[in-house]
């Protein structure tokens, strides 16, 4: 074949690479609203990306203290699969804060604001207005005291278990519902995707540790 074909092939190769980078490119414009390719620093987008950041960041904490206080194999994979999935997730929200040029913490705003919520997000175990999670941080639903994930490391085994098994039903919870929240007010359809996989990881998980308390003669905080 001579060079003269080759170059013809690959003329067409490439235009047709080239068309459908096109085609993909405008399908992804098609399922975003235009005019949202970088949401605002007060939007819902940006909020849930902030705030369940450091609501995984939780999560993410005290799986690790749990696998150092249980030799219990069940526990120790789940709060394997905790971690590794919410430090992976938190990993992508920050890094569409980053994409967005948005400050991944904003001052003078209450945390759920983006849900207005308000004051009315500080709810369920360890909700109160005074009190704060691990790193400092104003509670958001379902986070643990800072008081709560000191004493998760100060238990072992079966009490250590059933301890962290009822902070991060809790936890998910709290997850569940803020997620939700995206789903219905993001307007980033990939956020809004993984909004909606949280929430159907996290139910399913809040059933399986139920089942583990149950296992435990022990049952979900009320």
């Amino acid at each position: 074949m001579t060079r003269t074909h080759w170059a013809a092939i690959t003329a067409v190769v490439l235009a047709f690479l080239f068309a459908a980078a096109a085609t993909v490119t405008s399908a992804q414009r098609d399922e975003e609203p235009a005019g949202i390719a970088v949401p605002a620093r007060d939007s819902a987008d940006a909020g849930f990306a902030r705030d369940m950041s450091v609501h995984h960041q939780q999560a993410v904490e005290m799986s690790f203290v749990v696998r150092d206080r249980t030799q219990d194999e069940e526990v120790r994979r789940l709060a394997y699969d905790i971690a590794n999935t919410q430090a992976g997730q938190r990993g992508t929200m920050m890094g569409w804060l980053d994409l967005w040029a948005l400050p991944k913490v904003e001052s003078g705003t209450e945390p759920m604001a983006w849900m207005d919520m308000g004051d009315a997000g500080h709810s369920g175990h360890g909700g109160g207005h005074d009190e704060a999670g691990a790193a400092g941080d104003p509670l958001m639903p379902g986070m643990a005291t800072a008081a709560e994930v000191k004493r998760l490391g100060t238990l072992g085994g079966k009490q250590a278990e059933v301890f962290f098994l009822q902070l991060m039903i809790d936890h998910h919870k709290g997850g569940v519902h803020m997620a939700k929240g995206c789903v219905d007010k993001c307007t980033v359809a990939v956020e809004r995707d993984l909004a909606q996989g949280m929430v159907d990881a996290q139910e399913s998980e809040i059933a399986l540790m139920t089942e583990l308390l149950k296992k435990r003669g022990a049952a979900p905080r009320p």
